[in-house]
């Protein structure tokens, strides 16, 4: 069960019904890595939820970016178990790259990547607000094949294959706003300069301090797009591809190319369509 009660065998399907992802190399079995992920968020997250202590929350490169023993113990599990449901694949994940920057050069090896942000939103979590998730990406040769959302305290799963769609605990989800003014839409924003040029043109700006939270808004059309200046592969993979399998459109400013997990620079845009994207795109500066 999961924290409201919600029964596993409701997100993810019964091993004999399983989907594998298509197009790899090695088959997958997709809900074999969903029932892992929600297993360590049981183990090692949500017990520490509103119960961490002062001595179990550490700043990284600024009061505002943190790390807790619930960050770095879901990182081990998923680290050490996720490479056997793939073998020969390798892992990417937040706090180790927080530990040695080298570990990213592994998303543009030959080698199937979980790209793996263990506690998306951890200032949430560590305040004890229920806006996080665990976030893992599957990365092959530099394009995301699949990508899972678990939200924990809500028992919400969201899962994306590569052409074949997007869901949440099994329904299918698509972005919506198509075709609507941008003075109908409302968009995740975080704050400054771009936040601030934005203002007056959309109807509402919500922050959810969370990039998995973010993404799952816009896939199933609560939230219509988003911009963002800070692209770290564990914030974006798994959601872009959430977002494009519902439909959604996004690209970086400037050239106009899609996003790619191997990218770590530039602005992008997460909107419904085409003609939003390029809405927001005219009024942001630069």
């Amino acid at each position: 069960m999961g924290e409201n009660g919600v029964a596993l065998s409701i997100l993810v399907r019964s091993a004999t019904e399983s989907r594998y992802i298509r197009g790899m190399t090695k088959t997958i079995d997709i809900d074999r890595v969903a029932r892992l992920i929600i297993d360590v968020a049981a183990e090692e997250i949500v017990p520490r939820y509103k119960t961490l202590g002062a001595d179990a929350i550490r700043s990284k490169t600024s009061a505002n970016d943190m790390v807790t023993d619930a960050d770095e113990q879901a990182e081990a599990q998923l680290t050490r178990r996720l490479p056997d449901l793939l073998p020969g694949s390798v892992v990417v994940g937040e706090e180790a790259v927080y530990a040695n920057p080298a570990v990213l050069d592994r998303l543009s090896g030959d080698q199937p990547v979980w790209v793996v942000d263990p506690v998306d939103g951890t200032a949430n979590f560590a305040r004890g607000h229920p806006a996080f998730a665990c976030m893992v990406a599957l990365v092959e040769h530099g394009q995301t094949v699949a990508g899972w959302i678990w939200d924990p305290i809500g028992d919400r799963l969201w899962i994306a294959e590569q052409g074949a769609g997007a869901c949440c605990n099994g329904r299918r989800i698509q972005v919506s706003g198509h075709g609507q003014p941008l003075s109908s839409l409302i968009g995740s924003l975080g704050r400054g300069r771009l936040a601030n040029r934005l203002e007056e043109q959309y109807a509402l700006r919500v922050r959810h301090g969370s990039a998995a939270h973010d993404y799952a808004a816009m896939a199933d059309g609560r939230v219509h797009f988003a911009v963002y200046n800070r692209l770290k592969p564990w914030d974006h993979a798994a959601g872009v591809l959430l977002h494009h399998e519902a439909g959604g459109y996004s690209a970086l400013r400037g050239q106009n190319a899609p996003y790619q997990p191997t990218r770590q620079d530039g602005e992008l845009i997460v909107a419904p369509d085409r003609e939003i994207w390029e809405q927001v795109n005219a009024i942001l500066p630069g």
